[in-house]
């Protein structure tokens, strides 16, 4: 191992012209819209490492250019304390915003070159892998009911034996709409795999309250959902805290909060049942690691929100491998910025299990073709491991 490596630069590798649909306003879903982006940090002795942030470009463009003082120059292989050292010297720019989005997808990357240097899968670094394989829930958008079903059955016949589905019509029409849709869901899918139904709750002007939410969770309850996901505006924790008490079903949500200042009450309050921080926004590995553990702590669950890329994915796999509290991990299908991504594809198991990448760092390789097709020509800087 180089005791003394050094970060000395980093690029931007924006993904376009295939984010997932659904969540976003149309004017973010324009042919040149940029809502990932790839970061790549490069040492002073050639290796490069890759992270992901769920922000355009030009933001995590800023954020760097804010960053690079304290970055550049900066040890390669302490992850948590350089990625901290950039927290603390932004403070009063951004802190909580593009700017932790970008040390998310920098943090990431440096996770990755600490894998590759040691030879070690990041999930290991971290203090040791509880389990070698995962159940993904592959992540999709309600519609009506039979467009639905055919989604879920296109899943299937890809493996999943858990789905989650969300936003759409779902809360945004009627009851009648809701129970519809999950009545056809839980009929398509039979009764051994598991459904989880996320409402969107940090949908733009989100009109519901607790006395909707708690009605909603008793009809799940009668479809032995798994657990339901942002049935209420993101920052009400008070409601959170109601609800969650009150709920037949476990409740979940945080995947907007960033740093883990902002989790603790919401974990101490037992403000949900299953806690969904994102690696990609969160403040990466070192952020979401204590996240994680802090919850354990608190007897509430790990799922980690991954509605994001392959970079992001792989981030999770690592994580969930090294939380005894995890169960799941999110895995958005269909999804290109998956799939082209990464030179081989992500498969299941006969139980719907993936097996947890054993690789050095983030344990996957990246198909320089994908890459290049969605970051509109860019390719990765050849690493030296």
């Amino acid at each position: 191992m180089v005791p003394h490596m050094k970060v000395q630069d980093v690029r931007l590798l924006p993904l376009v012209g295939a984010t997932p649909d659904g969540g976003w306003d149309e004017k973010s879903l324009e042919a040149d819209t940029n809502l990932h982006t790839l970061v790549e940090v490069v040492t002073d002795e050639g290796i490069t490492g890759l992270g992901s942030a769920f922000t355009s470009a030009r933001l995590v463009e800023g954020a760097i250019d804010v960053l690079r003082p304290h970055l550049i120059g900066a040890s390669a292989l302490d992850p948590a304390a350089t990625s901290e050292l950039c927290h603390q010297q932004t403070f009063w720019q951004g802190r909580g915003g593009a700017i932790t989005h970008a040390i998310s997808a920098i943090d990431i990357a440096l996770w990755d070159i600490l894998g590759k240097v040691a030879g070690q899968p990041i999930g290991r670094l971290l203090g040791g892998r509880f389990r070698d394989s995962i159940k993904p829930y592959g992540s999709l958008l309600m519609d009506e009911p039979d467009i639905l079903q055919a989604s879920l059955e296109e899943g299937m016949s890809r493996g999943f034996q858990a789905f989650k589905i969300g936003w759409g019509p779902f809360g945004r029409r009627d009851r009648k709409t809701d129970e519809a849709i999950v009545r056809r869901a839980r009929e398509t899918l039979g009764p051994d795999r598991e459904l989880m139904v996320d409402a969107g709750g940090s949908d733009a002007f989100w009109p519901h309250g607790f006395k909707w939410a708690v009605e909603t969770a008793r009809m799940l309850a009668d479809y032995e959902v798994a657990w339901f996901e942002e049935p209420l505006r993101p920052d009400d924790i008070d409601g959170y805290i109601k609800l969650t008490e009150h709920s037949p079903v476990p409740i979940s949500g945080c995947e907007v909060l960033t740093r883990r200042q902002a989790f603790l009450p919401w974990i101490e309050k037992r403000a949900v049942d299953y806690i969904q921080p994102d690696v990609t926004k969160v403040g990466g590995l070192s952020e979401e690691f204590r996240i994680a553990q802090y919850a354990d702590d608190h007897s509430i669950r790990f799922v980690p929100h991954g509605w994001n890329t392959a970079v992001g994915l792989a981030a999770d796999l690592q994580l969930v491998s090294a939380c005894p509290n995890a169960r799941w991990v999110e895995y958005i299908t269909p999804a290109p910025y998956i799939e082209d991504l990464l030179v081989e594809p992500i498969r299941m198991d006969e139980d719907g299990l993936v097996r947890i990448p054993e690789g050095p760092g983030l344990g996957m390789r990246w198909n320089p073709e994908g890459i290049e097709k969605h970051t509109g020509g860019l390719n990765l800087t050849p690493s030296s491991l």
